[in-house]
This record gives structure tokens, C-alpha cells and sequence, in this order.
């Protein structure tokens, strides 16, 4: 067996899209396909055994024997049942399909089934109507359905839900037999129920097939469950400390309003009469391609740029010129770009990075209190990272200093929190990992981010308002 999907887009009756795909199984190979919920996950696991209707690209390969487990196809069964009824005339009440018919349905091995049976101890049930059963039984039929057809390849979608500890254990072993023979691709979204056969995972995002890495790349698995960490965990955006809050804002007025903003270079004019608001508790992203004024439109939101005075900005409350002070205005911001990072060259440990955001110092130079550190460890929990409090910042990753930062510049709550090309010099995981957190700032916070990149196609969930500048 060898699948191939290239460039492959699938429509699930307008109901979800999966686009991009490219994706190769062979024979010697068993996945996990994760990710947070309304990911995709289980779409593209029904590609596999045929589903969706193909709007672009190929898929090459498929086997003719597919055995499939999914909540989906458990449903589809019980409607076909529910259907018997409406189709009976004569007020003559029909018992429905028995388990054993179901079993034996399309020609399936009998004796591999009644071995199955016993496994999965439903020797009393083989008589009883299909949809009499309690939920978890009839997960069980759709097990042995789907094993019993010895299939060329098995897709099991969430296999092990709704099973008690001792079937959980025995299928396991079962799968594990089977790994020499069969395939297998398997939609989970616990790390902690990975068979120990996986050899590859998926992860999938978005509709899309964001990432495939081997399950012995110890480092990439270690990102991945850091991802989904932050994709998936209820941890919410820690709260901000009430004994150190920034001086409170008029409600009624933009955090930002530019009004015909010029900036010119060399008598060459970069942005050329922009008006733009950023309202409380909006998101915005910012693209274009480089010389197109968006680091430039950046500073004068910040207050570094030359220009500012000669421009109509008003800025959390303040009209620029009138006497306030560039630290008047930083205070309400937080902000996160490469440049920062490669100036953040401290050895101080990670609770301390976050903590330092209090104070928008590079290193610690002041002694937190109680609350600051548990504020700082909350957020290292958010970013799977509560047992790497004392490590040192100068040796993590590149993509977890970034991480590290983007906490950093939120631990007060700022009311715009700037990432200027967060994902910047970031490998694929790192790049999703970061898209993760901002996602999770949008959702948790009343931050307003301002998102900035160079490709307006590259779109976060939860930032809904767009600013796509020209190169002039």
C-alpha cells in the first residue's frame, strides 16, 4: 500500500473544507492524526476511506478494504436502523437489525468474528437489536465490524472513547498485534493513549496538514506536545495584578487614531494620508511586503519615529505634541520582535523573563513579589512550560525565547499588545506554536493585538480586522 494526496482540497457538503494536502502513507508506516477540536482531524481520516467530494488536487492509492471506526460512521449505522421503523407499514413494530447480522454483514470472517466477540464480551448481546445497545457497546460493534473485514488498511477515529479499562487494554494489544499486516492511522487526541507502534504524527489545523513528524524525532514530539498544549489546555490568560495596574483608560475613546498619516524618506512618501483606528478590544493584523511602511507605522504608534510630531496621532488618550512623554505612551503597550529578542540576552531563568515584563527590563534588577511569580508561573503553565521555571532563558530554543517574550509582554495586560513578525526565522512547529499563543490571547484576554507579517493570507482565529499595505 502506497496513499498519496497531492495538493488536495475536499468539500464536506459545505459543511468543512480540508485544502493543501499533501500527505504520503506506506505500508511499513502507523499515524496519529492530532489536533484541537474543529481542527480536521477526523476529515482527514475520512479521506482516506473515500469521504468528501474532491475539488482539487489527487489522491492516488487508496486500498479497496477499508475498515473504519469513527463516531460518524457509528451514527450513519444507527440512522440506517432508525430508518427500518419509519419504513414499517401495518403498525407492525420492527426489533431492528440483531448484533450478529450487523457483525456478519459484506462477507466478514465468522470465526474472526466470534473471536472477537469474546474479547470485546459480547457473547449476550449477538442477539439483541443493534440500536438497543448503550453507546459503548455499540462502539464495541463497530470495532469488530471493522477488524473482522481484515482490512487492507484501518482508520480509527477516537477508538479508545467510551471504553472501560479493560477493553482499552485488550484492543491495544490487539492493535499491537496487527502492526506487521495493517496499517493503521488513528485520529487521538491525548498524547497519553498513543499506541507505542505510531510511527508518524500529523497534525492538523485549520482544515490544513500543518505538520508531519516522526514519533522517535524526540525533539519535534516534544513541540508537538507543547502545541497542543497550548491548542488544547482550559487554562486561561492569567490575570493581571491588581497591586501593579496601568492608569485606566477612557472607554469611549480608540486606543488609536491616525489621521492622514505621511511618512516620507528622502522626499520619497513611504504611507501616503492613512487613516486608521484601533478600537478597544480589536484585532487587527498588519501585512505587506517590505518598504511598504509597516515598520514605520509601527513606531509611530510606539512613538520612535522622527515623524511622530509632524502627524495627527492620538494615542491612549493622548494627543501626540501636547507635552507627554514617550514612557506615557510605552506603558500601555506591549511589544515583541526579533529585534528585542536578539537584545534579551540574559542567563536569568524563565520566571524571572516573565516577571521582568512588570518592569519592561531586560533581566530582573528588582525583587517580585509573592503574586508576580505565581502570576509567572501561571503563565508558564499556559505555555507547557511549569517545569522549566528556573532554566536558563540563554539556552532554550529560539522558538520558545519567543514564546517566552510574547508572555513576557503580556503579564500586564497591556491594552495593545504589538508582535511585529512574531514567526520571524521560526521553523514550521515553532511558527505554529507561536500562532497558538497569539490565538490564545485573542480568545482570553482584553488585549488588543496588533498582528504584523508579510502575508495577509496567513490569518489567525479571532483577528478579524485586516490592514494590507502597498510597497508605493
Amino acid at each position: 500500500m502506497n496513499i498519496r494526496l497531492d495538493n488536495l482540497s475536499v468539500n464536506f457538503d459545505d459543511r468543512f473544507q480540508m485544502d493543501d494536502i499533501n500527505w504520503q502513507l506506506d505500508d511499513s508506516q502507523h499515524w496519529v492524526i492530532t489536533g484541537a477540536n474543529g481542527s480536521g482531524k477526523s476529515a482527514l481520516a475520512a479521506i482516506l476511506a473515500g469521504a468528501g467530494n474532491q475539488l482539487l488536487g489527487s489522491i492516488e492509492g487508496l486500498p479497496d478494504k477499508v475498515g473504519l471506526v469513527s463516531f460518524e460512521a457509528q451514527a450513519e449505522l444507527i440512522e440506517r436502523e432508525r430508518k427500518k421503523d419509519d419504513a414499517d407499514i401495518m403498525d407492525v413494530i420492527s426489533e431492528g437489525t440483531p448484533v450478529h447480522e450487523i457483525l456478519s454483514e459484506n462477507g466478514r470472517n465468522p470465526e474472526l468474528i466470534d473471536k472477537l466477540v469474546t474479547m470485546f464480551k459480547l457473547e449476550g448481546l449477538v442477539n439483541r437489536s443493534f440500536r438497543k445497545l448503550s453507546t459503548g457497546e455499540s462502539r464495541k460493534v463497530m470495532l469488530i465490524r471493522a477488524l473482522a473485514s481484515e482490512p487492507d488498511l484501518l482508520i480509527l477515529d477516537e477508538p479508545f472513547d467510551g471504553l472501560d479499562a479493560h477493553t482499552l487494554e485488550m484492543l491495544q494489544h490487539y492493535l499491537a498485534s496487527l502492526v506487521e499486516t495493517v496499517p493503521m492511522v488513528m485520529v487521538l487526541n491525548r498524547f497519553d493513549e498513543f499506541p507505542e507502534f505510531i510511527t508518524h504524527i500529523a497534525y492538523v489545523d485549520h482544515g490544513r496538514l500543518q505538520l508531519q513528524i516522526e514519533r522517535n524525532d524526540d525533539k519535534a514530539y516534544s513541540e508537538l506536545y507543547q502545541l497542543l498544549h497550548l491548542k488544547t489546555t482550559n487554562l486561561e490568560v492569567p490575570e493581571a495584578d491588581p497591586d501593579n495596574r496601568l492608569p485606566p483608560l477612557d472607554p469611549n475613546q480608540p486606543l488609536v487614531r491616525l489621521n492622514k498619516i505621511n511618512i516620507t524618506y528622502d522626499g520619497h512618501k513611504i504611507i501616503d494620508s492613512l487613516d486608521w483606528t484601533i478600537e478597544r478590544n480589536q484585532h487587527w493584523q498588519l501585512s505587506g511586503p517590505n518598504g511598504s511602511g509597516k515598520t514605520g507605522l509601527l513606531s509611530l504608534i510606539t512613538g520612535d519615529h522622527p515623524q511622530c510630531y509632524v502627524n495627527d496621532i492620538f494615542v491612549f488618550g493622548f494627543q501626540r505634541g501636547k507635552g507627554e512623554s514617550i514612557w506615557q505612551i510605552k506603558q500601555f503597550i506591549g511589544y515583541v520582535s526579533t529585534a528585542l529578542q536578539w537584545e534579551y540576552k540574559v542567563g536569568t531563568g524563565l520566571r524571572n523573563v516573565i516577571i521582568s515584563g512588570f518592569y519592561d527590563s531586560i533581566g530582573l534588577y528588582t525583587k517580585a513579589t509573592e503574586r508576580q511569580k505565581k502570576i509567572a508561573d501561571e503563565w508558564l503553565a499556559l505555555l507547557g512550560m511549569n517545569d522549566r521555571a528556573d532554566e536558563p532563558f540563554n539556552k532554550l530554543s529560539y522558538g520558545d525565547q519567543r514564546l517566552l517574550l510574547i508572555a513576557r509582554a503580556m503579564v500586564k495586560h497591556p491594552p495593545l499588545l504589538i508582535l511585529d513578525e512574531p514567526c520571524l526565522g521560526l521553523d514550521d512547529m515553532n511558527r505554529q506554536l507561536v500562532l497558538a499563543l497569539i490565538e490564545k490571547i485573542c480568545a482570553g484576554s482584553e488585549t488588543s493585538v496588533l498582528y504584523v507579517n508579510h502575508h495577509p493570507e496567513d490569518k489567525i482565529k479571532g483577528i478579524d480586522n485586516y490592514l494590507a499595505l502597498e510597497k508605493r
